[in-house]
């Protein structure tokens, strides 16, 4: 019964880290939509990097607890994050900018609520 009880309350607490995550990750993705580069590292702007590599290092760390947590209770890693730090890179010259990007993100993140 304790090992169900804590298993329980380890995936109460990855909900709730979750729901952190993609707080964070909605705040970033605002941020860029409304027109400041860098979350997508596209270009290699070291100030634009430097900028955001606070937020992108959160958004690792949180990704890496829930995927400790979905570790423990057996549960496929945290796509979310994975898909994000796909998507972040050096782009084609003919891809959409990152504000249309974090745009279409937005929007995905909305649909899948």
């Amino acid at each position: 019964m304790a090992k169900a009880d804590r298993l329980e309350r380890l995936d109460t607490r990855r909900g709730e880290v979750e729901e952190e995550y993609r707080a964070a990750l909605i705040a970033a993705l605002r941020d860029t939509a409304a027109g400041r580069w860098g979350l997508f590292d596209h270009q290699k702007d070291k100030a634009a990097r430097a900028r955001t590599a606070p937020v992108v290092a959160a958004l690792s760390e949180l990704a890496d607890e829930i995927d400790a947590m979905r570790d423990t209770l057996g549960l496929e890693p945290f796509a979310l994050h994975h898909d994000f730090m796909a998507a972040r890179g050096p782009a084609a010259a003919d891809a959409v900018g990152e504000p249309k990007q974090a745009k279409a993100w937005l929007e995905r993140m909305d649909a899948a609520a």
